[in-house]
């Protein structure tokens, strides 16, 4: 036997140990999904909340999900702060359209230019934080989704002893084509359950910019936004310095939306990259060993490298697994998969995790840049 071809076997092996691994942690990953959220759900009186929304650009559906925000079922009083860069920004209308609709809403904009650092969203929101009125803070991207009990939900959490910010897992919604359906898949078999069993096993403590909640003069101690306003990942860098503090981050127990609108293949892999280059920043370890949670695509490999009918039946087990896993959060979050479009996916999102390796930019809203190893977005030219 060549070298080349010993070497090939030696691969293939290691492909279908993978794959083992993989099938077992998707058995791991079914049981921590169903399990996940069965802790007493807090509750406390309500007190005065700022929600912080950072706007950029046309959005589909931004009216409904902000609407969603002044129709919480909530007591105290609730002040609504978008914050913009741009008077011109076709986001604005959304926002002055919903306060004339619902004028008993607490909903105002903060339109300025000033940029902090090359994350927009944290500028943005840096920008408004002079106008925020109450102590509480609830930042929420644009694109969540939330329930009529998101808010009382998050607070409740948040006066929990030794709580020192709130956040929510989120799981994609796939608004269009088949490519917004991989993106949410992806979310939604992949992400999302990796990261409810990397809480259950305390091998992750992730924090989520889908929804940060946390005192206003905790964020004053850590630094304010200013300080991660040329993060990549400045959700995970604030979940980070609270936890500096000695407080926690909470992960409630409710989950909240995503819209996926990568509608082309270019967008699709642009934002799984980012995403990508993200969790092998936060984890360079961890990103290594999530190898395992692609057991198909390694099944397939083996296959393609010779492995024969062990590759095979691994591969029909490992998707079997990942088909359970479908079940299992339709069951747990009420997500629908489109069941043909798994191994697909699957394929994909292992392809994209392999070039992860490989480093490059990343483009995020339309801007390329490169990633230092502490998270800090350079521009490509330099």
């Amino acid at each position: 036997m060549s070298f080349v071809e010993e070497l090939l076997r030696l691969i293939a092996e290691a492909c279908l140990a993978g794959a083992v691994i993989g099938s077992i942690y998707l058995a791991v990953a079914c049981i921590s999904v169903l399990r996940f959220g069965r802790k007493r759900v807090a509750t406390a009186a309500p007190v005065p909340v700022t929600i912080l929304v950072p706007l950029c650009g046309h959005e589909p559906g931004l009216y409904g999900r902000l609407r969603a925000l002044c129709e919480q079922a909530y007591a105290a009083p609730v002040q609504i702060l978008c914050a913009l860069q741009d008077a011109s920004d076709p986001a604005l209308a959304d926002v002055k359209k919903l306060a004339a609709d619902l004028p008993k809403a607490n909903i105002e904009w903060h339109v300025d230019s000033r940029l902090h650092g090359r994350n927009m969203k944290m500028s943005n929101l840096a920008n408004a934080i002079g106008r925020v009125r109450h102590d509480v803070l609830v930042m929420i991207d644009s694109d969540i989704v939330v329930p009529p009990d998101h808010l009382a939900r998050v607070v409740g959490e948040l006066q929990e002893p030794n709580v020192g910010a709130v956040t929510c897992p989120y799981y994609g919604i796939a608004e269009g084509n088949h490519w917004t359906k991989l993106s949410a898949m992806s979310n939604n078999l992949q992400f999302l359950p990796s990261a409810i069993v990397a809480l259950a096993t305390r091998l992750g403590r992730p924090c989520f910019g889908s929804t940060i909640a946390m005192r206003r003069e905790l964020l004053e101690r850590i630094g304010g936004l200013h300080r991660f306003a040329d993060h990549l990942w400045d959700d995970y860098a604030i979940g980070q310095a609270v936890r500096e503090t000695g407080l926690q981050v909470a992960m409630c127990s409710l989950a909240v939306g995503h819209v996926c609108t990568e509608s082309t293949a270019r967008e699709f892999f642009d934002y799984q990259w980012r995403n990508a280059i993200t969790t092998g920043g936060i984890d360079p370890i961890g990103h290594v060993g999530s190898v395992i949670i692609h057991p198909f695509a390694l099944a397939v490999l083996a296959g393609v490298l010779g492995a024969g009918d062990q590759a095979a039946v691994l591969a029909l087990v490992a998707l079997a697994g990942r088909m359970a896993l479908a079940d299992c959060m339709r069951h747990r979050f009420g997500i629908a998969s489109t069941l043909w479009l798994v191994p697909i996916n699957d394929l994909f999102s292992f392809g994209v995790y392999i070039t992860s390796f490989l480093g490059g930019t990343v483009i995020w809203r339309g801007q390329r840049y490169r990633v230092r190893s502490d998270g800090k977005l350079l521009p490509v030219s330099q």
